[in-house]
């Protein structure tokens, strides 16, 4: 199964990857250059203009930083945790320089962690959640939890029994390492790390003391290993090995797509989360010591009131642009139709195969 997953996902990035990625769809990235993102590769580029090492982690015992998002509470303060391993089940506190603050133990199985969000727990006050969502069986675990507990007020060591929030998919078991929660509803949200990669949406009350269905709801970029919402919910991210996705849920998720971009090069992507001001993303990998980059928002993901276009605006340009093509005789544009024609072939061949799979 995994080695079908990883060739295919190689066919389509050979095809799709001969020119920037196309963001037409609120579902599929994948990356401009198929070299970059294999097993034995950095994965990949220079990111947006500004990109630039924001901190790494200090302390020893975070060699495996999977998830991280910014505290509601302390400023400057970001939490992250390690992947599956020989891991304690310990959150940290850090600072901007990267040095640990605080470690919260938490009374869990530490099974395979992936993902951590900050946003308002039922009580009104700031929570932390963790994700242990990930199943490098390909979905056979019977369910996934989420570990809830309140942001503490203050960054001491603390060992905490969290409550456990159980989830089960719709549609049968799903590897995932991508959760995010909307600020502006408390609605939690999974994106599975497959080929065919669906956003999946908690219900809208959870129960804490049974197993709560994920809705399918949409698709999802190709391997997604982290997702996030905007502070104020009108966006959120996706990041996958090789770069981010940024979709619009002003009206409501999954949205529309707003278009994707390459993160800095990486030697595993693991983390992704806007900053408190909504104005950059934090880019986070695996490794002892690892960096979080600082990734600058270009103007168009920063919304119709600070950038400088809207993507609407974009897209009505592109229209008339491909118009004239078609009115000057139509050579330009039918080579556009026939290559986006032999995508579709080759996308739905490809997705057959994988179902198969």
């Amino acid at each position: 199964m995994a080695g079908m997953r990883t060739a295919l996902a190689l066919l389509v990035a050979a095809v799709l990857g001969l020119g920037p990625t196309v963001p037409a769809t609120a579902g599929t990235v994948v990356p401009r250059d198929p070299g970059n993102g294999g097993p034995d590769h950095p994965r990949g580029g220079e990111g947006p203009e500004g990109s630039e090492v924001a901190f790494e982690f200090q302390d020893p015992r975070i060699s495996e930083s999977s998830g991280l998002a910014p505290s509601l509470l302390h400023e400057g303060v970001w939490w992250t945790h390690n992947d599956s391993g020989e891991h304690e089940p310990h959150v940290y506190a850090v600072d901007e320089e990267g040095q640990t603050l605080a470690t919260v133990r938490l009374e869990v199985e530490l099974r395979d962690w992936e993902a951590i969000s900050v946003a308002e727990g039922p009580e009104g006050s700031p929570a932390i959640f963790v994700g242990d969502i990930g199943d490098n069986f390909g979905g056979g675990w019977p369910n996934i939890r989420v570990y809830r507990f309140d942001e503490p007020e203050t960054l001491n060591d603390a060992t905490i029994n969290p409550t456990v929030l159980t989830f089960t998919y719709e549609d049968g078991g799903r590897d995932a390492e991508s959760m995010m929660i909307d600020p502006r509803d408390g609605r939690l949200y999974i994106a599975s790390k497959e080929f065919s990669g669906g956003l999946y949406a908690a219900p809208e009350e959870i129960d804490p003391e049974g197993e709560n269905v994920l809705e399918r709801i949409d698709s999802a970029p190709l391997f997604a290993t982290d997702a996030a919402f905007h502070p104020d919910g009108t966006r959120y991210a996706i990041r996958t090995y090789w770069g981010v996705s940024i979709y619009d849920s002003t009206d409501g998720v999954p949205g529309t797509s707003m278009g994707a971009f390459d993160l800095p090069e990486m030697e595993q992507g693991e983390s992704v989360a806007f900053t408190p001001d909504g104005d950059e993303l934090r880019a986070g990998t695996e490794g002892p010591h690892s960096p979080v980059w600082k990734v600058p928002l270009p103007d168009e993901y920063l919304g119709e009131e600070r950038g400088e276009s809207s993507p609407d605006t974009e897209d009505e340009e592109a229209a008339d642009d491909l118009e004239v093509d078609k009115d000057e005789g139509g050579s330009g544009f039918g080579l556009i139709l026939g290559g986006v024609a032999v995508t579709v072939v080759v996308i739905g061949g490809i997705v057959l195969l994988a179902r198969k799979s």
